[in-house]
């Protein structure tokens, strides 16, 4: 047998459709403090998409602001209002808008739940990506995503292209 992908060790069998209710997915919390939090239910994945329900809860945002430079997203509001922050500014979001963030610096944004009593719920689709990185200009670090590394690191600590490597100069026996 080969390797088991990302998405067979997630549960998500490609290639096969599926009707589903957020009701009816297990949702898995999540939240970093400092305002940040979420709860996603992964609804499926096909070869080149994969969509989830997200739920901010009150006066929270889903991700810090940030970039992708593979893959693109698109979000449906089903309900509340909140911000979305882009690289034209913060604009108003509320039930029924649909937001398309193309991968580069010009889809830069994140999505903030303005209410302090309402939930704010949307769909995120998202374009499949074996490997991503992503860049967050605000806090200057550079994530690295896919199926063998998943770690953020500080743009500032870059090193040499080199450095740390053996030496490549040829010795002849």
């Amino acid at each position: 047998m080969g390797k088991e992908s990302i998405f067979e060790r997630m549960g998500v069998n490609m290639g096969k459709t599926v009707i589903t209710r957020m009701e009816n997915l297990k949702g898995t919390a999540r939240g970093g403090g400092n305002g940040f939090g979420y709860t996603k239910y992964f609804a499926g994945s096909g070869e080149h998409s994969k969509v989830s329900f997200y739920e901010l809860p009150p006066l929270h945002s889903n991700y810090p602001y940030h970039w992708h430079c593979d893959c693109d997203e698109v979000f449906y509001i089903i309900s509340g209002e909140g911000i979305l922050k882009t690289p034209e500014g913060e604009r108003q979001i509320r039930a029924g808008d649909l937001i398309i963030c193309p991968c580069g610096e010009e889809g830069a944004h994140r999505l903030t739940n303005t209410s302090g009593t309402e939930v704010l719920r949307y769909i995120d689709f998202d374009t499949v990506c074996k490997r991503d990185v992503c860049i967050y200009p605000d806090s200057q670090k550079v994530g690295i995503w896919g199926e063998t590394l998943n770690k953020v690191y500080r743009i500032g600590d870059g090193v040499d292209y080199y450095e740390g490597e053996a030496s490549g100069e040829y010795s002849p026996s």
